[in-house]
């Protein structure tokens, strides 16, 4: 029998979940949805000012893990949070040595810092408080084995 608090979402892992679906429609506007409509508004092509990539489905996927809780959460926050932050961090490096500050590179930088902020939470709480990240019981999986059903 599971119990009403093994299953119970932590309000923080919830907090962090919802923070990563802000950033997620954030970033998808900084990113795609302002460049458009600066583009079409300067009579450029639509994909002018656009830099392509598909964080924001990695984004929504671990705020999706973080509410759902499937067994690799805590590896899945761990290990997307490292990469994250030696990603930015070495983009700030290099940002920083030659700083542009053109709207562009501002949003950029901007969207970067609430990014990395968010990644230095959800390191933490897998490092620091790893119970809010087990997996839920509910799911009929006891790390990667089966439970009897």
């Amino acid at each position: 029998m599971t119990s009403t608090s093994e299953n119970a979402r932590s309000p923080w892992t919830s907090f962090l979940a919802h923070l990563f679906v802000i950033l997620v429609a954030w970033t998808l506007f900084i990113k795609y949805l302002f460049p458009i409509g600066f583009a079409l508004a300067s009579n450029e092509g639509w994909a002018t000012y656009i830099y392509w990539d598909l964080w924001p489905v990695a984004h929504l996927w671990l705020a999706w893990a973080l509410l759902a809780r499937p067994w690799y959460t805590r590896m899945l926050a761990i290990g997307m949070s490292v990469v994250e932050i030696l990603i930015i961090t070495t983009l700030f490096i290099w940002f920083l040595a030659e700083p542009e500050w053109s709207i562009w590179r501002t949003n950029w930088f901007v969207n970067k810092v609430f990014v990395l902020a968010a990644f230095v939470l959800v390191l933490s709480t897998a490092l620091l408080r790893p119970e809010t990240l087990k997996a839920r019981l509910s799911d009929g999986f006891k790390g990667h084995n089966m439970v009897n059903k």
